[in-house]
């Protein structure tokens, strides 16, 4: 089929290379403008870009979709169907018309828990067992279209944000050559979503970084995965800012904030409701250390109190 494929991160691109290699043909890619990043704020190409001109394929990079010159260039390519994949911008129902059969979107949650523009981080948060990716038929809602396809996967205790990332992304890319297959065939079988269990994934907020220690071990535990690798689980130890990357939950208690242990295992701090022992943080410019290299360069006593 002739695709039109629309996406902007490592998680779409990693889709985009899969159609590459299929028998498919992509004709046209559309993906964010670039944007300023680095030290100094030079612009850079998304990574489907980067992909799409790796493959000499024609790039469009629309601040919006609504533009009728945007329209005629998409009715150009003569497209069978458009295929969507953290793309970041709304496609409105003039674009979802012009394939063939349409658009679909590779999201990275069961459908309808977690619609919306952050699904892996807000699964880990609210401690989920499982998650997933659904190929869905796009319609004017935020992704309540009828589902295609999908799959589900375990999330580990070792999962964080990046981790889980790359396994959906890659099962993403799977599942959605199985569902062109499908479409071109007629054998796909869209079923509308049930609006019972619905959940709304919004897009993180910096402040939510902040480690509240007021709360259980095993909450906290779960932003730290969440928010790895960005921003990152923030917190204060005296005057120094720190990034909590690597972590642990267990029983011990004790004041919220407080250092009950620190040794080359890790720093347990006490939390509203058990402690949780870091074993990898970061100092402000820094990076990232073991709690064994940390303490060689500054040293922590019991006592002593995370917090802002």
């Amino acid at each position: 089929m002739k695709v039109i494929f629309a996406g902007t991160p490592e998680f779409a691109a990693i889709a985009l290379s899969a159609l590459l290699e299929s028998r498919h043909e992509v004709k046209l890619v559309l993906s964010q403008p670039d944007r300023p990043a680095g030290r100094g704020l030079k612009l850079q190409p998304s990574a489907v870009k980067r992909l799409a001109l790796e493959h000499a394929l024609p790039v469009a990079q629309p601040t919006a979709l609504r533009d009728l010159a945007v329209h005629e260039t998409l009715r150009a390519v003569g497209a069978d169907i458009m295929v969507v994949a953290a793309y970041g911008l709304i496609l409105p129902r003039s674009v979802l018309a012009i394939p063939r059969l349409g658009a679909i979107n590779i999201h990275a949650s069961l459908l309808p828990r977690w619609r919306g523009a952050a699904p892996i981080q807000r699964a880990l948060m609210a401690g989920d067992s499982e998650t997933g990716v659904c190929i869905m038929q796009m319609e004017a809602g935020l992704d309540t279209g009828p589902v295609i396809l999908s799959e589900s996967i375990h999330i580990l205790d070792e999962d964080d944000a990046q981790t889980l990332h790359d396994r959906l992304a890659h099962l993403g890319a799977k599942l959605v050559l199985r569902a062109l297959e499908d479409l071109e065939t007629g054998k796909a079988v869209p079923t509308s979503q049930p609006e019972e269990g619905a959940t709304y994934a919004s897009k993180l907020e910096r402040t939510e970084a902040r480690i509240d220690w007021t709360r259980p071990a095993t909450e906290i535990w779960r932003k730290v995965r969440a928010f790895d690798p960005y921003p990152g689980a923030a917190s204060h130890l005296g005057d120094m800012e720190l990034k909590v990357w690597r972590a642990s939950p267990g029983p011990r208690s004790g004041p919220p904030g407080t250092v009950l242990e620190a040794g080359p295992q890790g720093i347990l701090v006490a939390c509203g409701e058990g402690s949780l022992k870091i074993q990898e943080l970061q100092r402000a410019g820094g990076r990232r250390l073991t709690a064994a290299e940390f303490l060689r360069g500054r040293p922590t006593v019991p006592g002593e109190c995370f917090g802002d």
